[in-house]
């Protein structure tokens, strides 16, 4: 497939948040209409980039595989296009999850990474819905019950706060910074 692009961003070897902060530095050298294609070879880049163009604006075209590399293809929106990117409001530090699970081990835990994130280190209890899946699998999850939203960063997390909240949901937190600084139990999948 040859997609005519006005530039190419190399994040290979990257990992979340990376791809996006580079994505967006490229697009804003780029000229409104422009294509971008993004090489990264993290496979969250794929939920990451696509739902990042959402809630900014941009055109996501879509995505190919080549190897171990993926192809994201961005079309640079009009600015009058181009949505305010914005953090969600309700965040939870580390220390605060860690808190309210000591206090209530019930507490509800979206883990929002990739599942070979998870299945090397999670938090116990923590149901497993990558940021991908999340439109598809909302079902599983009940709008009503308190809901802690981790990832490696807190980047994927705050995309996955925004469409559960778009969706209806209201008593979410997303969890910073998130699992790279995580000292609290973990657990990993049987096996490894």
């Amino acid at each position: 497939m040859n997609i005519q692009t006005h530039q190419i961003l190399d994040a290979k070897g990257l990992a979340c948040p990376m791809p996006i902060v580079r994505t967006k530095k490229a697009l804003e050298q780029m000229a409104s209409g422009q294509v971008l294609e993004i090489q990264a070879t993290d496979k969250g880049s794929l939920a990451d980039i696509r739902s990042w163009a959402k809630t900014t604006g941009h055109q996501y075209l879509g995505s190919t595989e080549e190897g171990e590399v993926l192809r994201h293809f961005i079309r640079k929106s009009d600015p009058s296009e181009v949505k305010e990117e914005r953090q969600f409001p309700h965040a939870a530090t580390n220390d605060e999850l860690e808190r309210c699970l000591r206090e209530k081990p019930q507490t509800n835990v979206l883990d929002v990474r990739e599942p070979a994130e998870y299945v090397f280190g999670h938090i116990p209890g923590a149901v497993s819905i990558p940021l991908g899946e999340l439109e598809q699998r909302i079902g599983e999850l009940n709008a009503h019950e308190e809901l802690y939203i981790v990832c490696r960063t807190g980047s994927r997390s705050d995309m996955a706060a925004q469409l559960l909240e778009r969706q209806g949901f209201k008593r979410i937190r997303n969890v910073l910074p998130g699992m790279s600084a995580w000292t609290g139990p973990l657990e990993k999948s049987a096996g490894i």
